[in-house]
């Protein structure tokens, strides 16, 4: 199977070394790579350049774009869609399974071999990966590589479920992420995605005896946001209010704070902007959360 890997980056001269070597280091080897730099302002263009000049990995491209404002989710999708509109080399064409990753993270040598061999014995299987995990005593770079002796060292980042593919190492058969009509440029992508694979009738699966190392923990700088930012998320994947509140007193249960619930609440009500989902779409999605209710509280 040929693997298309698109690394949105922005400012990354430090940590996407680290990733590209592990790329570098895979046992499989159909791995067609494309950095997409969107508007850095440090040294990750001439870092990229460098590996790209002197390392082994023979199919790696680099695009540029000129970077917009921030904004959670759209920002990455969008130099995702410019990496899978990249023609030099027709990348997108002969690739099997394409892939969305983060220059954060760093991979075992085995990691596409074994993602490989999932795809391979599942021809139903639409998205797959293994688990994401941190460094909770203090990231040590000169064993970064290292998978073998570091697991003590290393714990799962526990923002959401072993079974749910993270953001930042999605991967997606062709058909499966064709046939979903790609990524939704919005807050909450990476839930979405796979929800609507799902409506395809494609399976999800996690490994969670293959694990990588996330360099930079997920959303730190946003999280004294996260209670408007779920508000924003169930307003984008078209909850109607019940599912809201249900979903919002869930969270701010888990998270012991009362304040939560209704600032979700409130951030859901304010929402004003289209969304990026069907009405097909998001009946599916309610259906889908209702079903998931009904059979936590077995109704």
């Amino acid at each position: 199977m040929n693997f298309l890997i698109i690394i949105p980056v922005h400012n990354e001269e430090k940590l996407l070394p680290l990733c590209l070597k592990s790329l570098e280091w895979q046992t499989h080897k159909n791995l067609d790579i494309i950095i997409v730099n969107d508007g850095s302002t440090d040294n990750t263009e001439m870092v990229a350049q460098k590996f790209q000049s002197n390392t082994n990995l023979q199919h790696l491209s680099i695009k540029n774009l000129i970077s917009s404002d921030y904004q959670v989710g759209s920002k990455v999708v969008n130099a995702f869609n410019e990496g899978l509109q990249y023609k030099k080399n027709n990348h997108y064409d002969k690739a099997d399974i394409i892939c969305k990753i983060d220059a954060d993270i760093v991979f075992p040598k085995n990691y596409f071999f074994e993602l490989h061999k999932m795809f391979e014995e599942n021809a139903h299987l639409g998205m797959a990966s293994g688990i994401v995990k941190i460094n909770t005593k203090g990231t040590k770079h000169n064993n970064i590589f290292d998978f073998n002796d570091s697991q003590k060292d290393w714990e799962f980042e526990n923002i959401s479920s072993k079974n749910h593919i993270r953001g930042p190492i999605k991967a997606y058969r062709k058909k499966c992420l064709e046939e979903m009509n790609g990524l939704r440029p919005t807050l909450g992508w990476d839930n979405i995605d796979v929800m609507l694979a799902q409506k395809k009738g494609w399976k999800i699966k996690t490994k969670k005896d293959l694990w990588v190392k996330h360099l930079r923990p997920t959303g730190a700088k946003y999280r004294k946001q996260s209670a408007k930012k779920l508000g924003e998320y169930f307003y984008n994947i078209g909850l109607d209010l019940p599912l809201v509140v249900l979903s919002a007193f869930k969270s701010a249960w888990r998270n012991l704070s009362v304040t939560d619930f209704f600032v979700t609440i409130n951030a859901f009500r304010q929402q004003k902007h289209e969304r990026l989902l069907t009405e097909e779409e998001i009946q599916f999605i309610r259906d889908l959360r209702w079903k998931g209710i009904k059979q936590r509280f077995k109704w």
